[in-house]
This record gives structure tokens, sequence and C-alpha cells, in this order.
């Protein structure tokens, strides 16, 4: 079979009608010598290839740059059959929340945030979190699609637009196949909705998976009941900071999305992966996540990914730390399991957990887990010198917030607070207005003077 791949322009002329191994038939998008003959060819190979990945994902065609029925097809034979939460089950669910809201009340000036409380299956996850699942992959599956088309030479854009729908397809599908594995596995590991510190479910819902709460008691000293009121507590509190804060939500997204716009493809990368392959092996979906395994889809570190990452990094591990500290405030007294819980659930996380294992399979995200123990060490120390106002006032807006660097070393910024640096924010506007009149004021004054 002939050979098709991304060539760069400064390869040797030489070298352009031989694959690797020394078969010829390469097709190059080389700028030098494109032969519209070896686009033909290419395109009648790709749509043998498409035919049969379409007949593998037979009823699960999507538009746009990610398949999400591949998606939830694959994660669906992952999860297997499962039986509904028993009302019994159900009922323990809502007895640990309603209990957790009114311990949580002493502990945060937040009110709560949830309407309604839920006993979720695997199944029941998957169904309610994939809409925020396309925020997340949407924004990198578009940054990726868009450079197969930007790293052709203009005489290849022209000819090659039936193709691009090809890739478009092909990639949907790659992503897809990719994105069903990861959330199939996290699916039956997540204890709640906000289990990654994410709000991946619908708002004002607090939701906990009795079955995987089960699997997670196994081993540990504390009864299950105490357990299920501990992270009943922890779904609480991150239900209140992400309903109370009207900012937190979209900008936790947002952040992902500055993080897509900065990728980079290695083009040499996608020719390596695509030399040699056979349509036929291509009916598989875990085929083509074979061909994301070999890294060619996998994007290039840039300097605003990385700003990008380290605001992702630092936001989370605020809500994390935030909850931690809430959670212990109004347990710690009343559960004597709370701290040896806590602690688990630190371990859970810094081991690399299913949260971080799907941000670097999906989007590319390797959240550090280390600079969630710092957060928590600032929110502790900031409730003990401000207050539980002067704490939970900080997240009033963005630009209160701590930053990374005040993570590891936050004397100062506690300092900030405890000096007025809260209460002395006001509504950007009002300060603007008030700038701009000091401002009149001394230009009247000096020209009087004058």
């Amino acid at each position: 079979m002939s050979n098709f791949g991304f060539h760069s322009s400064d390869e040797d002329p030489d070298k352009k009608d031989q694959s690797g191994d020394g078969t010829p038939g390469g097709f190059g998008f080389g700028g030098e010598g494109f032969d519209p003959a070896a686009l033909g060819q290419m395109l009648s190979q790709f749509g043998q290839m498409l035919s049969g990945m379409g007949a593998a994902g037979a009823g699960a065609a999507s538009a746009g740059p990610v398949n999400y029925d591949l998606a939830k097809q694959l994660a669906r034979q992952q999860i297997g059959n499962v039986s509904p939460v028993s009302a019994g089950k159900s009922e323990a669910v809502s007895e640990a929340a309603h209990l957790a809201e009114l311990w949580l009340d002493a502990a945060t000036t937040l009110p709560a945030g949830a309407s309604k409380t839920a006993a979720w299956t695997a199944g029941d996850w998957l169904d309610n979190t994939i809409d925020t699942w396309k925020r997340l992959c949407d924004p990198v599956a578009e940054q990726i699609s868009g450079m197969w088309t930007a790293g052709l030479p203009p005489e290849a854009q022209q000819m090659a637009g039936p193709m691009m729908g090809m890739l478009t397809q092909m990639g949907g599908m790659a992503f897809g196949s990719q994105l069903g594995q990861a959330l199939g596995q996290l699916s039956k590991e997540v204890l709640t909705s906000t289990d990654i510190g994410l709000p991946l479910g619908p708002s004002g819902v607090a939701a906990l998976l009795p079955e995987a709460i089960a699997a997670f008691t196994e081993g540990l000293e504390q009864p299950e009941r105490e357990v299920l009121v501990f992270l009943a507590a922890r779904e609480a509190a991150h239900q209140r900071l992400y309903s109370h804060v009207p900012w937190l939500r979209q900008r936790v997204l947002a952040t992902v999305e500055e993080y897509a716009r900065g990728i980079r493809m290695d083009f040499s990368a996608i020719e390596e992966a695509a030399a040699g392959l056979d349509p036929s092996s291509l009916t598989d979906p875990s085929k083509i996540e074979e061909i994301l395994q070999q890294g060619a889809f996998e994007p290039q570190t840039t300097p605003e990914q990385k700003a990008a990452l380290e605001r992702l990094e630092t936001l989370l591990a605020l809500v994390e730390g935030w909850v931690e500290t809430v959670v212990s405030d109004a347990l710690g007294d009343r559960l004597p399991g709370a701290g040896a819980l806590g602690e688990t659930i630190r371990r859970r996380r810094a081991s690399g957990g299913p949260a971080e294992q799907t941000f670097a399979t999906l989007v590319g995200l390797e959240l550090r887990p280390r600079k969630v123990r710092e957060a928590g060490d600032l929110w502790r120390r900031l409730t003990t010198a401000a207050g539980i106002d002067g704490r939970d006032g900080v997240w009033a807006h963005p630009d209160l917030l701590p930053v990374s660097a005040d993570l590891d070393d936050p004397a100062g910024f506690i300092d900030g607070v405890v000096g007025g640096g809260t209460s002395s924010f006001d509504d950007p506007i009002a300060q603007l207005e008030a700038t701009e009149a000091q401002e009149r004021s001394e230009r009247e004054k000096k020209g009087e003077s004058e």
C-alpha cells in the first residue's frame, strides 16, 4: 500500500518518493514538487479508510471535532450493566446530605448551593456530565482539527477541500474513542459529581455514587455511614462555592479554553503516524487509539499553555483547599474519622488518580496535586487571622484570590487581607471614576494657580 504523510518543505527532494522503509509511493504535502495526482490517490485511500471507520461507528456519526456518540458508546461498554440505586441507598444519601448541610452552615458564610440531592449510578454520572466534558474537550479538539488545514501549503489547501472533511471525521472518531475509554474508567471510580474538583454535573445538583463509595470504604477503618456523611459534606461544600461564586464556574472552563488556544502541533509526528497505515486496520476504534498513543496528536508545550496551566492548577488547588478547610471545620468535632478521611482523599489525589489521568489523556493537562496541600494551609491560616467572613470574602472577585506565588509564601497575602486588602476593594468602575475625579481636581487646581 502507498504511504501518505505531511512532509516539511525543507526535506531532501530525492527522498520524497520513498517511505522510511524504502517502499516507493510516499506522498508528501511539501512546498516543493507538489503533485496533484498524488493528492488524488491519497484522497482515494482516505475514502477507503473512512468507509471502514464509518462502518465501525455506525449510528455514531457526530458533527464537530469530537464524536461524542462514539465516546458514550465506548464508555457504556466499559460501564457494563448496572443496577439502579436502591431506595434504601438513595434515602441514606439524602440523610447524609441533609446532615452535612446543617453542619456546614456554621463553617462558611456561603449558603447551601444544592437544591437537589441525587444518588447516581456510573451511567447516570456519564449522562449528567457529558455536556461539561464537551466544553472541556471541544476547544482542544477544534484547535487540533484546524491545524490539519493550517499545516498544508496553499496549493494543497485549495485542492484538499474534500479531504479535510475526512480528516475532521477521522479526528472526531479518534478523539471520541479516547474520550470514551477515559470516561468509562472514570465513571466507575468517581465518588461524587465534583470529585475531581470541576463542576461537571448540572448546576444545583449534589450527587453521590453509592456503589463507588461502598468500594472506596472497603479497607477503611471508618464505617460506611461516616464516609458517606464526609463525602456528602465535600460535595455540598463544592456546590456552595460553585453556586454562590458566580464567576468561578466560567473561569475554570475558560482557562481550559485558554490552554487550548496555545496548542501547537508537531507535524513530523503526524507524518510518522500516517506512514504505512493500512486502511483495513482502522475498522476498529481501538486501532485509532493506538495511533494516538504514538504521540501524533500530542500538543507541543508553549508559553501561553504554561501560563494557562499554572492559572488552572492554582484555581483548582484553591477550590480544593477551601473545601478541605471548610469540611474539616464543620465535621472535625462531630465525625471522629474526619481527619483520617481527609488524609485518605489527599493521598488519593496525590497518587495521580483518575482525575489527573483523565485530564492528561483528554486535554494534555497534568494537574499537580501538591498545590492542594499548600492551598489548604493558606485557607486555614487565613481563617485564623481574618475569621470566616474574611476568608470567604476573598471569593468576591477573582482579583482578590491568591496567585501561585502566594501558595508558596502566604504570609504577605494574609497580611494584605487582615490589613484591609479585601474590605478596601470596590467596584472597578467606581475606582476608575474616583481616579478621574481626582485627576480633574488636580488639573483644576493647577489651572487656578497659573
